[in-house]
Protein backbone atom coordinates (compact mmCIF):
# COMPACT_ATOMS: atom_id res chain seq x y z
CA UNK A 1 0.00 0.00 0.00
CA UNK A 2 2.91 2.31 1.00
CA UNK A 3 4.00 2.07 -2.86
CA UNK A 4 0.17 2.86 -4.12
CA UNK A 5 -0.12 6.06 -1.67
CA UNK A 6 3.62 7.18 -3.35
CA UNK A 7 1.86 7.06 -6.99
CA UNK A 8 -1.54 8.77 -5.41
CA UNK A 9 1.13 11.65 -4.48
CA UNK A 10 2.54 11.47 -7.70
CA UNK A 11 -1.22 11.38 -9.18
CA UNK A 12 -1.97 14.93 -7.41
CA UNK A 13 1.37 16.67 -8.05
CA UNK A 14 0.28 16.47 -11.91
CA UNK A 15 -3.13 17.78 -11.06
CA UNK A 16 -5.26 14.30 -10.97
CA UNK A 17 -7.23 12.97 -8.17
CA UNK A 18 -4.82 11.36 -5.99
CA UNK A 19 -5.54 7.44 -6.43
CA UNK A 20 -2.53 5.15 -6.74
CA UNK A 21 -2.87 1.06 -7.52
CA UNK A 22 -0.63 -1.64 -7.46
CA UNK A 23 -1.00 -4.98 -9.28
CA UNK A 24 0.81 -7.68 -7.20
CA UNK A 25 1.35 -11.73 -7.70
CA UNK A 26 2.99 -12.55 -4.43
CA UNK A 27 5.58 -10.21 -3.12
CA UNK A 28 6.04 -9.45 -6.67
CA UNK A 29 4.91 -5.83 -8.35
CA UNK A 30 3.14 -6.63 -11.48
CA UNK A 31 2.14 -3.40 -12.54
CA UNK A 32 1.55 0.07 -10.96
CA UNK A 33 -0.71 3.13 -12.01
CA UNK A 34 -2.24 6.44 -10.63
CA UNK A 35 -5.00 8.10 -11.95
CA UNK A 36 -4.69 9.59 -15.77
CA UNK A 37 -8.15 10.76 -16.89
CA UNK A 38 -6.92 14.50 -17.07
CA UNK A 39 -3.58 13.47 -19.02
CA UNK A 40 -4.97 11.11 -20.64
CA UNK A 41 -8.38 12.87 -22.05
CA UNK A 42 -10.04 9.24 -21.28
CA UNK A 43 -12.66 9.14 -18.78
CA UNK A 44 -12.09 5.31 -17.91
CA UNK A 45 -8.03 6.07 -16.71
CA UNK A 46 -9.02 5.41 -13.07
CA UNK A 47 -5.74 4.25 -11.58
CA UNK A 48 -7.51 0.41 -11.19
CA UNK A 49 -8.76 0.54 -14.67
CA UNK A 50 -5.05 1.80 -15.76
CA UNK A 51 -3.29 -0.54 -13.62
CA UNK A 52 -5.52 -3.83 -14.71
CA UNK A 53 -4.87 -3.05 -18.24
CA UNK A 54 -0.98 -2.92 -17.26
CA UNK A 55 -1.40 -6.07 -15.25
CA UNK A 56 -3.04 -8.32 -18.03
CA UNK A 57 -0.06 -6.97 -20.47
CA UNK A 58 2.53 -7.95 -19.15
CA UNK A 59 1.09 -11.36 -17.40
CA UNK A 60 0.43 -12.03 -21.33
CA UNK A 61 -3.63 -12.97 -19.92
CA UNK A 62 -6.17 -11.08 -19.36
CA UNK A 63 -7.33 -12.72 -15.89
CA UNK A 64 -5.23 -11.87 -13.08
CA UNK A 65 -5.46 -14.83 -10.88
CA UNK A 66 -3.34 -14.73 -8.26
CA UNK A 67 -2.64 -11.60 -7.96
CA UNK A 68 -3.84 -8.81 -5.64
CA UNK A 69 -4.92 -5.07 -6.21
CA UNK A 70 -3.71 -2.45 -3.93
CA UNK A 71 -5.89 0.58 -4.34
CA UNK A 72 -6.10 3.70 -2.42
CA UNK A 73 -9.63 4.41 -2.76
CA UNK A 74 -12.39 1.76 -2.67
CA UNK A 75 -13.20 1.48 -6.05
CA UNK A 76 -16.25 2.67 -8.49
CA UNK A 77 -18.77 0.75 -10.28
CA UNK A 78 -17.06 0.46 -13.37
CA UNK A 79 -13.56 -0.35 -11.56
CA UNK A 80 -15.05 -2.74 -8.92
CA UNK A 81 -16.87 -4.19 -12.26
CA UNK A 82 -13.43 -4.51 -14.16
CA UNK A 83 -11.87 -6.26 -11.07
CA UNK A 84 -13.81 -9.17 -11.12
CA UNK A 85 -14.00 -9.42 -14.53
CA UNK A 86 -10.26 -9.79 -14.74
CA UNK A 87 -10.66 -12.32 -11.62
CA UNK A 88 -8.75 -10.29 -9.57
CA UNK A 89 -8.17 -12.90 -6.08
CA UNK A 90 -7.49 -9.83 -3.49
CA UNK A 91 -8.82 -6.14 -3.57
CA UNK A 92 -6.96 -4.07 -0.48
CA UNK A 93 -8.26 -0.35 -0.52
CA UNK A 94 -7.21 2.15 2.03
CA UNK A 95 -10.30 4.89 2.29
CA UNK A 96 -13.91 4.28 1.85
CA UNK A 97 -15.77 6.22 -0.84
CA UNK A 98 -19.27 6.59 0.36
CA UNK A 99 -20.59 9.02 -2.32
CA UNK A 100 -18.55 6.99 -5.45
CA UNK A 101 -17.88 3.31 -3.85
CA UNK A 102 -18.74 0.25 -5.19
CA UNK A 103 -17.69 -2.37 -2.97
CA UNK A 104 -18.50 -1.11 0.38
CA UNK A 105 -20.77 1.73 -0.18
CA UNK A 106 -23.29 2.07 -2.34
CA UNK A 107 -24.07 -0.32 -4.83
CA UNK A 108 -21.72 -3.15 -2.94
CA UNK A 109 -21.19 -4.89 -6.69
CA UNK A 110 -19.68 -8.09 -4.98
CA UNK A 111 -23.02 -8.48 -3.10
CA UNK A 112 -25.16 -8.49 -5.71
CA UNK A 113 -26.65 -12.07 -7.11
CA UNK A 114 -25.28 -11.43 -11.22
CA UNK A 115 -21.69 -10.88 -9.89
CA UNK A 116 -19.82 -14.02 -11.15
CA UNK A 117 -16.76 -12.93 -9.55
CA UNK A 118 -15.98 -12.27 -5.88
CA UNK A 119 -12.57 -10.90 -5.07
CA UNK A 120 -11.57 -11.36 -1.19
CA UNK A 121 -12.35 -7.79 -0.01
CA UNK A 122 -9.95 -5.45 3.16
CA UNK A 123 -10.25 -2.05 3.72
CA UNK A 124 -8.90 0.14 5.60
CA UNK A 125 -5.38 -0.62 5.11
CA UNK A 126 -3.33 2.85 4.61
CA UNK A 127 -6.65 4.87 5.55
CA UNK A 128 -5.25 7.59 7.06
CA UNK A 129 -3.15 9.13 4.60
CA UNK A 130 -5.09 8.21 1.55
CA UNK A 131 -8.09 10.17 3.31
CA UNK A 132 -5.74 13.22 3.88
CA UNK A 133 -4.55 12.84 0.77
CA UNK A 134 -7.52 13.46 -0.93
CA UNK A 135 -8.97 16.14 1.26
CA UNK A 136 -5.74 18.19 0.84
CA UNK A 137 -6.34 17.86 -2.64
CA UNK A 138 -9.85 18.79 -2.45
CA UNK A 139 -9.38 21.61 -0.16
CA UNK A 140 -6.35 23.05 -2.67
CA UNK A 141 -9.25 23.57 -5.53
CA UNK A 142 -11.38 25.38 -2.92
CA UNK A 143 -9.59 28.08 -2.15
Amino acid sequence: MRRALGLADEAAAAGEVPVGAVVTRGETIIAEASNAMRGSLDPTAHAEMVVLRAAALALGQPRLDGCTLWVTLEPCAMCAAAIGLARVERLVFAAEDPKGGAVVSGPRLYAQPTCHHRPEVLGGIGEEQAAAQLRRFFAERRD
